[in-house]
């Protein structure tokens, strides 16, 4: 298996063109790290590194010091990371599906490259909005959530305070749109999904810091560790199962049949046949997870402060110490969010009006549904149940490494390779990445990674973006 492996790696490397977009886009990668590392002038980054090394992340912080590949952490050029390019796609796509004007002109000729241009635009105003609320933060990094012990301030004294605002935005904004060019750049000119491996690279930056983790997890410097090896072998054994299982949920899909009927378009004539309608079971993917721990942070924030303000209210202090994070009532909130917004999304993303009535005017149909609104009907009780099993199992893989940190200590930059947001988009990052070099691959016959070669492809199905 591995030598299969490492020979598909070696042909890889035999065909001239995938050669240079392989190596196309580790520069590119590379530069994105960079970005991570760059400091702001003014800003003191490695007193904050320093400091968040020993300081135990979760919720927001940790998802948006993960998304940055650590430059919010080191107070970088790249501190905003791709997020605000992320947070207006998403914003983009749902106004799409719930804006009648956008969703007929998505559907135009020349329509997706505007909802692109849209999105680029309101890139650049969440960018200026973010990096005037982290400028400011940097100021008093006391008052940001989670670095409520940090001692000192992280911005020269002898620094104008307003020259450090208007520069630190800039930069920021110029980190966040050099990030997103370099992405599209790999989209274009490497092996593809270039926002996502730029995402990827930045979480995976943190394997040092959790082998180091996992090394003072069984070999502490002032020795007596709890982990024996029945405890390295549950973790193993865990990591294992759990890779698995999101490898198996993210490539898992109900194939619906379609039956195509003969007919003529002038004077041509088009032959019959089946093909398949793929629904994916986590069609949500990772949405589900930022959006619930995101919103979920918001209430936890605002009863802790207001518990400082009014002391006297102690059920204000109650309410805040319920939703910390790892608490029972936290876990419980955070798994019905994931599942409400694994259906909301779906049901924002997943069009199956338009699905029915492309497959109607195409001439295809499901075998024993009517054409029409029956399909439409037959499609959305399809996903809705299928949604309900990716739900679950999205809802148990972000609760995992709450779990591991909160109840058996493991440090949370080891526990956050066993589940959670990294987990997922590390894995359905790698794996389409893998389609895309087996894609060229098999052009030129050869092996592919995922299919075992041509013998090993499936029949012809439909392919695609639902």
């Amino acid at each position: 298996m591995l030598a299969s492996i490492f020979n598909t790696f070696a042909n890889c490397f035999k065909i001239p063109e995938l050669k240079s977009r392989i190596l196309f886009t580790a520069w590119i990668l590379a530069i994105c790290r960079l970005a991570a590392y760059i400091r702001i002038p003014g800003l003191d980054g490695h007193a904050l590194s320093e400091f968040v090394k020993h300081l135990p992340s979760g919720g927001l912080l940790g998802m948006y010091s993960l998304f940055t590949g650590g430059g919010m952490d080191n107070c970088a050029v790249g501190g905003l990371g791709i997020m605000p390019y992320i947070s207006a796609t998403i914003v983009i796509q749902l106004l799409t599906a719930v804006y009648p004007p956008w969703s007929k002109m998505v559907r135009e000729e020349g329509g997706r490259v505007r909802m692109i241009k849209y999105g680029r635009y309101l890139t650049v105003l969440i960018c200026l909005g973010q990096g005037a609320l982290m400028a400011i933060g940097w100021e008093h990094p006391q008052n940001i959530p989670g670095f409520g012990t940090f001692q000192g301030t992280l911005v020269n004294p002898d620094m104008n305070i307003w020259w450090y605002r208007i520069q630190t935005v800039l930069l920021l904004t110029t980190g966040t749109l050099l990030l997103m060019w370099l992405g599209e750049q790999i989209t274009d000119r490497g092996i593809g999904n270039g926002v996502s491996l730029v995402i990827t690279i930045g979480i995976l930056a943190r394997a040092p810091a959790a082998v180091q983790g996992l090394r003072d997890m069984f070999f502490p410097a002032g020795g007596g560790s709890h982990f024996g090896f029945g405890g390295a072998i549950v973790l193993v054994g865990l990591l294992v199962l759990v890779v698995a299982g999101v490898i198996a949920v993210t490539q898992a899909e109900r194939k619906v049949p379609v039956q195509y009927a003969q007919r003529a378009v002038g004077r041509k004539i088009y032959s019959g046949g089946t093909q398949f309608l793929p629904l994916r079971l986590n069609y949500a993917n990772v949405m589900p997870i930022i959006f619930a721990s995101s919103i979920l942070m918001v209430p936890q924030m605002v009863f802790s402060r207001l518990a400082g303000f009014f002391p006297n209210l102690k059920v204000l202090a109650r309410i805040g110490g319920a939703l910390d994070y790892g608490s029972f009532s936290y876990l419980l909130i955070y798994g019905l969010m994931i599942l409400f917004f694994s259906y909301f999304w779906t049901a924002t993303q997943f069009n199956e009006l338009q699905i029915a009535d492309d497959l109607k005017k195409g001439g295809g149909y499901i075998p024993g549904v009517r054409p029409g609104q029956a399909t439409a009907t037959f499609l959305q009780d399809a996903m809705s149940r299928i949604t309900l099993a990716g739900a679950v199992f999205l809802t148990v893989i972000a609760v995992i490494p709450i779990l591991l940190t909160k109840q058996m200590g493991i440090p949370q930059q080891v526990s956050q390779y066993f589940g959670g947001t990294s987990l997922i988009i590390t894995v359905g990052v790698m794996l389409d990445t893998m389609r895309q070099m087996e894609s060229h691959l098999l052009m030129r016959h050869y092996d592919g990674f995922l299919g075992g070669g041509r013998g090993g492809r499936s029949g012809p199905r439909l392919r695609g973006r639902l």
